[in-house]
């Protein structure tokens, strides 16, 4: 405790009351004085004596307990920050700092560490300042001390707004001179027409520049071979590339080390660029008229993002009935231009109830086969004749197609059956209606079908049965393209309601959505994702034997994640994504990319160590920046608020000298007894004055 002696005044009246009454006896002692009264000066101070007990003074003693003043440790943890050697660094100064505040008198340390969850905005150091700062009260604070590189990124222009008044120092990490090489994106897009040319723009940066030179760039799409480049230091560089599928195609570019290379974490960036479809060019060839035509038409009609062909042959070769040639349509079936000129500019070609019966000449089915083995997709709807030797397996296409027909046809009711393969297939898993056969009561609730004609497989997927689970829906690979093949001409019930109906819809945009290799439609999948600071893995395989993925972090740590088995063939986890930058995870025999954080991240815009973005501020608070790479640590001591605050081999905070009040005595000056006394001794001095 510390006391403290204060003069304090409790007037009885008001002070111009009083004022008014010392006037007023300050004008009879003067005309006593002009006349020269004896006993004058003892009137005067019986007067005084009045005034200063109706003023009443009292002597206030204060007991004070002085408060320690608040010096604040601020420490960077942004990713910059782990660039070798200012880890070491940043330690050594912490310990050295805490050690010597802990030996000044009356000084409380308060630590802060901020910047680990840096995002699009870089550093934010100061607003974790602020938040501390809200805490204490501002006039115990004697000062502040950064420990950082000084890559700061939500820096104030002054300190008026923290109401700081105390000094801010830096004690700087990192090197003196040091020199980096950045990727720098540019005009990147975030969606493309598949097929279709695009760009993006990149420039490789020298810092702090230099002469121009050429860095090898490295690309590589979706984890596949990379492609090399040669791209001239500091001069825009425009990529030309191509999507080959819908969905999201992730490009990791990186370039070579520059010659003094500070950190290769912004060599590298990532690019998503999501793919979509122009129009799905679908040529539909209806064998025959017959009732689910009309459904295929419908169902593809109904995509706007489908450009249908449609064609029936409704007068085979061999009819003849004297019917005029102009009557029987409105247009001659283009052959040759579409199965030989435009065949490659369809993307799915449907044949539904096809036979042969000479509107399409070998070569041209044989163009089909290739056209499939060149990547193009082909469904097959079969009919009865597919039991005949009309059959299209009996023509050059046959070599594509996965089922081959027994010669049996199956003309009884039967519901459609997801099969064991087919519940983890992405095309049939969890159709609407499908219902879960492993329970009792579970099978499909969807309506009957009347027709299916027998087949043995020679290769492929099969993910639907029917009769005596015989092949229903067949799923096939061939070449760089693909196959389906429907053995029953009865789909169209569903879309007409029999019976409560199916989802021929749902399963006709699947089955044409995996011929097109849609990434969301694959059955052999290894995607990943980073969403709230969280990396989501999610893998799908018809292998049923569970697996664990390898996850490459952006630093290039490798950690093991084990996948929790779920439904329809899916395996999925989630980790903490901590770093900002590129993940790799793999499964073995699949590779994807996760992007976490911005294309070009602030935080890395500029790694060199540097005091220039605080120098402002320093020099507001009266504080200085010191470089520990120097290896002298400064000393650190209490300064008075007038003197300076830094010295050579020393920083020093601001002695406030804040208190707290804890407790109060007074004592009057002026009792009223011993006034009374006083003003009658007073006036009986000065009644025997003048009675001399």
């Amino acid at each position: 405790m510390k006391p403290a002696f204060v003069i304090e005044w409790t007037p009885a009246f008001s002070w111009e009351i009083i004022a008014v009454l010392a006037l007023a006896a300050a004008a009879l002692i003067g005309l006593a004085a002009f006349r020269r009264a004896r006993g004058t000066g003892w009137r005067a101070l019986a007067f005084a004596l009045l005034v200063l007990a109706l003023a009443n003074p009292s002597l206030v003693e204060e007991q004070r307990e002085p408060l320690d003043d608040i010096a604040l440790v601020v420490i960077d943890d942004s990713a910059s920050q782990k660039i070798d050697p200012r880890p070491t660094q940043s330690e050594t100064a912490r310990r050295h700092v805490l050690e010597a505040l802990s030996g000044l008198d009356a000084t409380e340390v308060r630590v802060v560490r901020a910047g680990a969850e840096a995002g699009e905005d870089g550093t934010r150091l100061f607003s974790t300042l602020r938040d501390a700062l809200a805490k204490v009260p501002r006039q115990r604070v004697g000062g502040v001390l950064v420990i950082s590189d000084g890559q700061i990124h939500d820096a104030p222009e002054n300190l008026e707004a923290f109401g700081l008044n105390a000094p801010l120092h830096l004690l700087l990490t990192g090197e003196e001179g040091e020199r980096d090489r950045r990727l720098v994106v540019k005009n990147a897009p975030s969606f493309g027409i598949v097929g279709r040319p695009q760009t993006m723009t990149i420039t490789v940066e020298d810092l702090p520049g230099g002469a121009t030179a050429l860095a090898r760039v490295t690309i590589r799409r979706d984890g596949s071979q990379a492609e090399e480049i040669l791209v001239p230091v500091g001069i825009e560089q425009e990529i030309q590339f191509a999507l080959d599928h819908r969905g999201p195609s992730v490009f990791e570019i990186e370039v070579e080390a520059g010659p003094r290379e500070l950190t290769l974490a912004n060599n590298r960036a990532a690019v998503v660029v999501n793919g979509v479809r122009d129009r799905l060019r679908v040529l539909l060839v209806s064998g025959e008229p017959h009732a689910g035509e009309r459904a295929w038409r419908n169902i593809l009609k109904s995509d706007p993002s489908v450009d249908l062909v449609h064609f029936t042959i409704l007068r085979p070769p061999e009819k003849q009935d004297g019917t005029p040639i102009r009557e029987l349509s409105l247009i001659a079936f283009p052959t040759r231009e579409l199965f030989e000129v435009k065949l490659d500019e369809f993307d799915l070609i449907i044949f539904d109830r096809y036979r042969r019966r000479g509107v399409l000449p070998s070569i041209y089915l044989d163009n089909i086969a290739k056209f499939v083995d060149d990547g193009g997709a082909f469904l097959e709807a079969v009919g009865p004749t597919f039991a005949t030797p009309l059959s299209l397996y009996r023509t050059p296409l046959g070599r594509v197609l996965p089922g081959e027909p027994t010669g049996a046809i199956f003309e009884q009711g039967f519901r459609p059956q997801v099969t064991d393969l087919g519940a983890r297939h992405p095309v049939t898993a969890e159709l609407p209606g499908a219902g879960d056969p492993t329970q009792e009561g579970g099978g499909p609730s969807w309506g009957r079908w009347f027709r299916q004609l027998d087949t043995d497989v020679r290769s492929g997927q099969v993910v639907m049965s029917g009769v005596q689970q015989r092949p229903l829906l067949i799923l096939d690979r061939v070449g760089k393209g693909r196959v389906a093949q429907l053995t029953s001409d009865h789909m169209w019930l569903w879309s007409r309601g029999f019976e409560g109906g199916g989802p021929q819809a749902e399963l006709l945009r699947r089955i044409s959505h995996w011929l097109m290799r849609e990434p969301d439609l694959e059955e052999e999948m290894l995607r990943a994702s980073v969403v709230g600071g969280r990396l989501d893995i999610t893998r799908r395989s018809l292998d049923l034997e569970p697996r664990s993925v390898e996850v490459t972090a952006p630093s290039g740590s490798v950690t093991e994640v084990s996948l929790t088995p779920g439904r329809a063939g899916r395996a999925s986890a989630s980790v903490v994504a901590e770093e900002t930058g590129l993940y790799r995870v793999s499964d073995g025999s699949r590779t994807t990319l996760a992007a976490a954080g911005p294309v070009n991240p602030r935080e890395f815009e500029d790694a060199r160590s540097s005091a220039d973005i605080l120098e402002p501020l320093i020099e507001e608070s009266g504080g200085t920046a010191v470089r520990l790479a120097s290896g002298d640590l400064p000393q650190i001591r209490k300064v008075s608020a007038t003197r300076n605050r830094f010295g050579r081999g020393w920083i020093g905070l601001v002695a406030n000298r804040e208190y707290v009040v804890t407790g109060v005595e007074q004592t009057p000056l002026l009792p009223a007894f011993a006034v009374l006394i006083l003003v009658l001794g007073a006036s009986l001095f000065a009644w025997f004055r003048e009675g001399r």
